[in-house]
């Protein structure tokens, strides 16, 4: 809970000058944060580390932050090569400092390629321009990421339950010195409570997804003021670099960050498609039953950041308060429900799934389809042609009941983490309709058939559309749509 040193030393106030920089600089503008000055000097930028010691980092010496500036270079070039270009050194004395010089540098400097701060993905949000095909840009490169980036070594100390629960109880130290008031006292101890009932349920997961190969060395600090649209796409920058244990994270609590920092932006749809688009990507259901558990500890992390800046401003703000009553929010059961759709191919099952998950209040719908996972299952990309003859292959009689199967595995764990499963499948057969009413009933899960209609006109013309644009997970052709008609088993008296 240590304030932010505001004050400028000799260096940085002379580094503000723009005669001290190579190529046309009109103006220098200072950026602090807790740990750096970033200097804005015409096409780049330069973030110069603080020499400080906290709890989490040290930059005490001029050789440590020669090293983390080495680190950061090569740990946002694995996404952002374009934008972190080089470290270079700082020469001569702190008063009248030059960027090439002779003897021994007196400090060290990442240079970035700027961009557009307008394009910072909370300043979308805040301009209400944030839309869901950004989401799933970022499920694309996030997932792809994850899916190259180093596994935590199995003898490390990387990704242990009983560490990252130190760090929890540590935000509630700091939270409750933060804010004494009797009422907020209250409400952080029965926060910390459900943290420390949910630990206890989940620990044994925790460490069966370390085995698993699931902590990886992650970006570690993935909210939206660290992703930014450039060209069109979204991209990450600024990992963090000073905290191995920070940064060597379950992917689940990684995809946490973003969700709980679109839910404190007010946009619950969009979380919801977040999720959805990095589930279909890497097939990490199991996630689901860290998600909110990571996403309240997330929404902490906001609250102590907030508290901080508080102290360090003596102004009054309820930024800190709104994060605690997020944290509120996803530590409160959300009702069981699972939905499952009907229809031949092209009759807006999809569409009409994906309209519930963005209009989803709060953000707790998760959706299984049956064109992904049915590939998945049988080791194809999702967008990829099976080459399956109609009723063959993939899709014949032994396939469709091991697609049936997993999906019903897949719904009965979820339902377990609460909340809403929708699964996208066309369920012909009223005999797969029944077995997830079953489960249903089982799970103690309200139970809903979402049943699209459409014309044979419609029909046709829409799997002409979708075979011709070639980006859907769907292989449906006008012969699978005739044998679907032949198949199909309408809906009863009593599922209608």
């Amino acid at each position: 809970m240590v304030p932010m040193d505001t004050r400028v030393p000799p260096l940085i106030h002379a580094l503000q000058d723009p005669r001290r920089y190579p190529g046309v600089v009109q103006r220098v503008e200072l950026v602090q944060t807790h740990i750096s000055w970033i200097l804005l000097a015409g096409e780049f930028a330069y973030k110069i580390k603080k020499p400080v010691r906290l709890p989490f980092l040290d930059f005490s010496t001029l050789a440590l932050r020669h090293a983390y500036c080495v680190d950061e270079l090569r740990l946002n070039g694995r996404f952002a090569p374009d934008i972190y270009l080089d470290v270079v050194a700082i020469f001569n004395t702190p008063e009248n400092p030059t960027w090439a010089g002779q003897g021994p540098p007196i400090e060290y400097a990442v240079r970035m390629k700027r961009f557009d701060e307008a394009g910072r993905l909370d300043r979308v949000c805040d301009r209400g321009e944030l839309q869901a095909a950004h989401l799933s840009d970022l499920a694309d490169a996030l997932s792809a990421f994850h899916g190259q980036t180093a596994v935590a070594p199995a003898d490390s100390r990387y990704g242990l339950a009983e560490p990252f629960m130190a760090l929890a109880r540590d935000n509630f130290h700091d939270l409750l010195i933060a804010l004494p008031q009797s009422e907020y006292q209250a409400r952080l101890q029965a926060l910390q409570t459900w943290t420390e009932t949910q630990f206890t349920r989940l620990a044994p997961l925790m460490q069966a997804r370390r085995r698993a190969g699931w902590v990886r060395e992650c970006h570690g600090d993935l909210h939206l003021a660290n992703l930014v649209l450039i060209a069109d796409r979204v991209r990450m920058f600024d990992c963090i670099e000073f905290n191995e244990d920070l940064r060597w994270i379950d992917v689940a609590n990684e995809m946490a960050f973003t969700y709980m920092d679109l839910l404190a932006h007010r946009q619950p749809g969009l979380a919801n498609w977040f999720v959805d688009e990095m589930l279909s990507r890497n097939g990490d259901y199991e996630s689901v039953l860290l998600l909110r558990f990571y996403a309240v500890y997330k929404a902490l992390v906001r609250a102590k950041v907030a508290a901080i800046r508080v102290k360090a401003s003596q102004a009054e703000d309820t930024q800190e308060l709104a994060y605690v009553a997020l944290a509120e929010r996803l530590a409160t059961p959300a009702p069981r429900r699972l939905i499952i759709t009907h229809g031949l191919s092209g009759c807006g099952k999809t569409l009409a799934s994906s309209a519930l998950l963005q209009s989803d209040p709060t953000a707790s719908m998760v959706r299984l389809r049956s064109d992904v996972e049915r590939k998945r299952l049988f080791g194809l990309p999702s967008t990829a042609h099976s080459a399956s003859a109609p009723g063959a292959g993939i899709y014949g009689s032994n396939a469709n009941v091991q697609t049936y199967k997993r999906l019903r595995h897949l719904a009965e764990m979820l339902l377990g983490a609460g909340g809403t499963v929708i699964v996208d499948a066309a369920f012909l057969k009223r005999a797969d309709r029944d077995a997830f009413r079953a489960l249903a009933v089982q799970s103690h899960a309200a139970f809903d058939i979402l049943a699209p209609q459409a014309t044979p006109e419609q029909l046709t013309e829409r799997i002409q559309a979708r075979s011709v644009l070639g980006h859907d997970a769907s292989d449906a052709t006008l012969e699978v749509l005739a044998q679907q008609m032949r198949a199909l088993e309408p809906l009863g008296e009593d599922e209608r």
